[in-house]
């Protein structure tokens, strides 16, 4: 209890904390995004769970962050795994009946969980610095974070509604991230290091890559659902 009292536990927590607020701008986007297609009752469980889950794995993964930050191809994976998130997130646009597995609760907390925990991989790292290996640190900073999770996705969830272009560009940040973490692997970083350029292609291919693909296959599902319409109407 005494090391609750010294000026370098505060500081330290202040640390966490204030790398969880970073961090947490492009989580609660995410958590936004799958969210917004289940019903408002819904809504609220799926952040708080969400949430809560991703940041008890985060809690883990740093215990695990220098280990596995070293590991070869991890980021390629994380990568390719946010591309098809964003990707499916954006598909969803437009909710419908057939559309209920997908948008169910535990579906989202799911979505909000794995995509949290591959773009907190680079973060951890400072997390992990900032606790010094003081348990109690770790986690006393990872959950006061998490009002700051549920405060800002709800707020963002709030506006998806209104500015509807938010949806998109919350997954061309997700396309971006995924970029952003491709060309931070090991196994790339010496054509990484002899060009620079990559450092912004890469990213903005991810992002374009996630609007492109996620509306289009988003526009095949709504002509697929007018023409199954159609068939029924005939019948």
């Amino acid at each position: 209890m005494s090391a609750l009292m010294t000026p370098e536990f505060w500081v330290a927590l202040a640390q966490i904390i204030l790398i969880n607020i970073v961090l947490s701008g492009d989580n609660a986007v995410v958590i936004a995004l799958a969210c917004r297609a289940l019903p408002p009752r819904q809504q609220k469980s799926a952040i708080l769970f969400g949430s809560a889950g991703a940041v008890v794995l985060r809690v883990v993964l740093t215990f695990f962050a220098v280990l596995l930050l070293a590991q070869p191809y991890l980021k390629l994976i994380g990568a390719v795994l946010l591309l098809w998130i964003g990707i499916g997130l954006l598909k969803g646009d437009d909710e419908d009946e057939d559309h209920e597995d997908q948008a169910s609760l535990w579906a989202a907390i799911k979505t909000i969980m794995i995509a949290d925990v591959v773009m907190s991989l680079d973060n951890v790292i400072g997390v992990a610095a900032a606790a010094k290996g003081n348990i109690l640190l770790l986690v006393a900073g990872l959950v006061i974070s998490i009002p700051l999770i549920v405060f800002g996705s709800t707020l963002i969830l709030k506006l998806m509604g209104r500015f509807p272009v938010i949806i998109t560009a919350g997954a061309a940040l997700l396309g971006w991230v995924a970029g952003e973490m491709a060309v931070s692997d090991p196994v790339v970083h010496g054509l990484v290091a002899s060009r620079q350029w990559l450092h912004i292609a890469a990213p903005l291919t991810g992002a374009l890559l996630v609007v492109a693909i996620g509306k289009w296959l988003g526009r095949r599902r709504n002509d697929d659902d007018e023409k199954g319409g159609a068939a029924g109407t005939a019948s």
